[in-house]
C-alpha cells in the first residue's frame, strides 16, 4: 500500500513560509504583486485564475487581474503585456494559457520580461534551466521536486522515467531530475513498447493528458509515481493520468488526484512571484 504524497499539506506549509517573507517585504515598503491576464472565458482557465487569486490573497500577495474579451487582438494583448513590463510595481506577469487560436502564444510568451516571467516559459528562462542556472523554475516541475524532497525521495542514482515531453512539464521535469543526478528517460507518443520502459522506473512522472493511461502492469513494484494529469471522468469524479486504484497497491509513494501535484503548482507560482520581487529589488 503506497504512502500518499499530500500536495495540499506540503503546499500549505510552503505558503505559510512565503506569507512570512511577503510580510517582511511589506514592512520594508515592497508590496509583492502578481498580474494575471485572462483572455476569453474558458471555464477551466477561469477556475485556475480564481484559485491563483485566492492563493495570492492568503499569502499577502497583491493580485491584479486583467480580463480581456475572446476577440482581443494579438496587438492589444501585446500592448497590455508591455504596460505590465514597464510598471515597476508589477513583479510577476502570468498570461493564462491556452489563448484564443488567433493569438500566437509563443509571441506573447516571448514578450514578457524574463525577470517578470513567473511561469518560466520565456526562452531565456528555459535556457537558464537547461544550463543549470535557473532564475525561476516552471511551477509544476518545481512542485514535483519539492514534493519529492518533502517525502525524502532522492533522485540521485535512480532510474527516472518521464512520460510526456511538453514544454510545460515533460521537458523541464526531465531537466530537473537530471540536475538532481537521476538517470532520466523521457517517453512520448513515438516510444516503442512504453510499458517495458515505465517498468524500469524507480521514479515515474506521468504527464500525458490521457485519463488513467498508466496501469498497474506498467509500474515496477515499489516505484514512486507522480501523476500530473487531471480529468473529469464519466462518473463526474476527478482522475489523473494514472489508474490510481490499480497502481496504488504496488507503488511505494503516489500522488492523489486531486490534492497531489495541483496545489504544489500554485504554491510554486507564489514562490516565483516572491523571488521576482526580491530579484527586482536587489535583495
Amino acid at each position: 500500500m503506497a504512502i500518499l504524497m499530500n500536495g495540499k499539506e506540503v503546499a500549505q506549509s510552503l505558503r505559510r513560509d512565503l506569507a512570512k517573507e511577503v510580510s517582511n517585504l511589506r514592512e520594508r515598503g515592497i508590496e509583492v504583486t502578481l498580474a494575471v491576464v485572462l483572455v476569453g472565458s474558458d471555464p477551466a482557465s477561469e477556475v485556475y485564475v480564481r484559485n491563483k487569486h485566492k492563493a495570492c490573497l492568503e499569502a499577502g500577495i497583491r493580485s491584479l487581474q486583467i480580463t480581456l474579451p475572446e476577440a482581443t487582438t494579438e496587438e492589444r494583448l501585446l500592448s497590455e503585456v508591455e504596460k505590465l513590463n514597464a510598471d515597476p510595481k508589477i513583479n510577476g506577469i502570468l498570461v493564462q494559457l491556452p489563448l484564443p487560436k488567433h493569438i500566437d502564444e509563443k509571441k506573447i510568451t516571448e514578450a514578457i520580461l524574463p525577470i517578470k516571467d513567473v511561469d518560466a516559459f520565456h526562452p531565456e528562462n528555459v535556457g537558464r534551466i537547461t544550463l543549470g542556472t535557473p532564475r525561476f523554475l516552471p511551477c509544476t516541475p518545481a512542485g514535483i521536486m519539492d514534493l519529492l524532497a518533502f517525502y525524502g525521495v532522492n533522485a540521485e542514482g535512480r532510474r527516472c522515467v518521464v512520460v510526456g515531453r511538453s514544454n510545460i512539464v515533460g521537458k523541464p521535469i526531465s531537466s530537473l531530475l537530471l540536475a538532481a543526478n537521476g538517470t532520466v528517460t523521457t517517453c512520448h507518443s513515438r516510444t516503442k513498447d512504453l510499458p517495458s520502459v515505465t517498468r524500469e522506473a524507480d521514479i515515474l512522472v506521468v504527464a500525458v493528458g490521457k485519463p488513467k493511461m498508466l496501469t498497474a502492469d506498467m509500474v515496477k513494484p515499489g516505484a514512486v509515481v507522480i501523476d500530473v494529469g487531471i480529468h473529469r471522468g464519466e462518473d463526474g469524479k476527478l482522475c489523473g493520468d494514472v489508474d490510481f486504484a490499480s497502481v496504488e497497491p504496488i507503488a511505494s509513494y503516489i500522488t492523489p488526484v486531486p490534492g497531489g501535484v495541483g496545489p504544489m503548482t500554485i504554491a510554486e507560482l507564489l514562490a516565483n512571484t516572491l523571488r521576482a520581487a526580491k530579484y527586482q529589488n536587489n535583495l
